[in-house]
């Protein structure tokens, strides 16, 4: 399985790369992955996800302490899955194309939160259900596009495996933050 790539580049805006990285375009990823000033933009895009997180979580009776939570959760959360990412991605997966840093990784895996911005949405009634089971699924298939770019693979099913793989400790920090919260 191959992802589009597109003749037009995001050309540096943050909306633009949030765009094209929701949108599955590996040269959004491969443009910020070489962008170290881009780190800021990656930042903020997981910023602006943790927000809309925290906001859903007090929307749906998270109270003030779902506020701090999705933000502070997503924060971490991102962090946490660049490192473990960059580690099971350079060793246990790695090619010989393989390298990254956790910038490079940092970078991609931000942007490919972008889709979480459409969290907002979690609080429409009825809507609001399918929403947040749609967002993560997207997010988890722009984090493989992210993860192969990054890391240099040729092959997609090699990026799933970092991902399904990665994801597993992302889980568990989760439900310790999740459990640490109520």
């Amino acid at each position: 399985m191959t992802f589009p790539s597109r003749d037009r580049q995001a050309g540096g805006s943050l909306i633009g790369r949030m765009i094209g990285a929701a949108s599955f375009n590996v040269d959004v990823y491969e443009e910020v992955e070489a962008d170290r000033s881009a780190m800021g933009q990656a930042v903020l895009v997981v910023v602006l996800v943790a927000v809309v997180n925290g906001v859903v979580l007090l929307a749906n009776d998270g109270g003030v302490d779902g506020l701090v939570f999705g933000i502070i959760g997503s924060l971490l959360t991102w962090a946490v899955w660049a490192g473990i990412t960059m580690f099971v991605g350079t060793t246990i997966f790695n090619t010989p194309e393989t390298h990254a840093d956790w910038g490079q990784l940092a970078r991609t895996t931000g942007f490919a939160q972008s889709p979480g911005v459409l969290g907002i949405l979690g609080v429409i009634p009825f809507l609001g259900a399918l929403v947040l089971f749609a967002i993560p699924v997207w997010r988890l298939a722009t984090m493989v596009v992210a993860v192969r770019q990054a890391l240099d693979y040729t092959s997609t099913l090699r990026a799933v495996g970092v991902v399904v793989v990665g994801f597993i400790p992302v889980l568990v920090v989760q439900a310790i933050l999740f459990n640490s919260v109520r």
